[in-house]
Parts: structure tokens; sequence; C-alpha cells
């Protein structure tokens, strides 16, 4: 990110649901906030995302982890969940559309120029910001995760779901195993749901290449992938942190959950999406 701006990854994310709501119909994840707090017109959108075909294979990606994450949620919420974390939301909705209403406290986690930003874009969208959310401005060069949570009223003696999508890889592993460190500490009990990468010399030459344009392009907007994991490696690491349970779907994971019927060939490995519980199920 550059200095007091917002993330311009964020933004691409953002784009990308939208996108999906135009070109799939929202097949896989349906959000019906996604194009209104993009502020951007529904033909634009639409438009631009057909002119990049290269680009659909993120956009289906990003699709999936937000509907895995968001079925996981759904299901940890009727096994007593009571708060859910969203890190680096972005311009994530979930709390702008939340069936639950009081049941569950929502806090939205980013850096506070971001953060800003998206409470303009909401404002812009006429998209009412619910009594049950809680925005956490943390400038992590400054405060911890635990402290910002802290002093938005976090409650760590609630069993807690913790959203952190299109972030890990921008981080480095030792930021990374201190933020998961804090959420398997949480004493009333942590489910996370996150996405990573194989290591980019695991990859075939088609997929390796696909990745090297897109680290490229994230790197031209100052933000950069600084971190990929072995599965079985980080496994081991998270059972080590204390986490019981762990599902994750990679590529073929992918295809044979949300993509029956695809035909054409089939990559090994690539983009995961991962979920984690210390609570007992």
């Amino acid at each position: 990110m550059e200095p007091g701006q917002p993330s311009r990854t964020a933004l691409a994310a953002a784009a990308h649901r939208a996108a999906h709501q135009l070109l799939e119909n929202g097949s896989i994840f349906a959000d019906p906030l996604a194009v209104r707090i993009l502020g951007v017109d529904a033909e634009r959108v639409a438009r631009e995302a057909r002119e990049q075909p290269a680009r659909r294979r993120m956009r289906l990606f990003i699709a999936v982890r937000t509907r895995f994450a968001e079925d996981a949620l759904a299901a940890a919420v009727e096994r007593g969940v009571r708060q859910l974390v969203v890190l680096g939301a972005g311009l994530d909705t979930i709390a702008f559309r939340s069936p639950w209403g009081d049941r569950v406290r929502m806090f939205e986690v980013d850096h506070p120029a971001t953060q800003a930003w998206k409470r303009a874009r909401l404002a812009d969208a006429g998209i009412k910001e619910p009594q049950w959310l809680i925005f956490a401005p943390v400038q992590f060069e400054l405060e911890t995760l635990a402290d910002g949570l802290a002093t938005a009223g976090f409650d760590p003696a609630q069993q807690t779901f913790f959203t952190w999508l299109g972030v890990v890889p921008y981080l480095t592993e030792a930021a990374i195993w201190r933020t998961l460190g804090f959420i398997a500490g949480v004493p009333g009990g942590a489910h996370v749901v996150f996405d990573y990468a194989d290591p980019p010399e695991s990859l075939s030459p088609e997929m390796r290449a696909y990745r090297d344009e897109g680290a490229a392009r994230v790197a031209a907007l100052g933000e950069k992938w600084l971190t990929h994991f072995e599965p079985q490696e980080l496994h081991g690491k998270l059972a080590g942190l204390g986490f019981r349970e762990i599902e994750d779907l990679g590529p073929p994971e992918i295809r044979a959950r949300y993509f029956p019927s695809s035909t054409g060939p089939l990559p090994e490995r690539g983009g995961h999406v991962l979920r984690a519980t210390t609570v007992r199920t």
C-alpha cells in the first residue's frame, strides 16, 4: 500500500466479486451489494472484466474463497459462534447483509486509510452501517492485532470466527504466524478461514506463467506477494498451534466441489482456501 492510501488490491478483489455477479450471475457466491459498494456502473464492470478474460480464473477463485468462508461461518454460528472478525476487510459486505442481526457481533479490521475509504464508499452507495458492526482500524506498524481488537471491545471469552481472505500472500511468514498464534490463543475458541498459494517452483509451466503474471501485476500496485506454503508443512504448524480440525481445498478439491461439470486439464497445484478450528466439533 501507498502511505495514506487505501489498498489497491482490495479494490481489485471487490471488482472481481462484482464482476462475478454480472458475468456468472453470482452462481458460486451471490452478493447483492457487490456492485453497489464498488461505486462503478455495472456495464463498465462487466465490460472491463470481459476485456481481461485471463483474469477469469482469479475472479472465480475469489468467488470460491468467499463462498467457502461464509458457508463455514454459517455452520459455526449454528454451533455457537457469536463474534466475527474480518481481517483485511477491504470492501467485504458480510456485515451489511448478515442474516443473524445482533446475534453475531462483527469486527472489521483494516488499515485506517482503507477503512476510511470503505466508509466513504458505503455512504456514497447509501448502505447503512449496522449496529452490530464495529470498525477496528489497526496500524500494524504501531499496534498489535490484540491491542486493536481490545480497543474495539472484542471479547476473547466468546467463540469467534475469523475470515482472512486475500491477505496472507502479501505478508511475511513471521507476521502470518503471529496472527495465527493470536487466533489459536483466543480463550473462547476460534475458527479461521484464509487462502494461500503453493510455492511457485511447484507449479506446472502453465500455472507458473499465470502466477508470475499476477505477481507482476500486484507488485506494480505496490503490494507484492511474499509468502507461499507447502500444504503438509502448513498443516503441521497449524496443529502445533492447537488447531484441531483442518480442511484444505486445493485446485482438485475446489473443482470437485464448485465446478463438478467442468472439463479440461486440471491443475494439481495453485491457490488454496483453508479452514481450521480450535473448537471440538
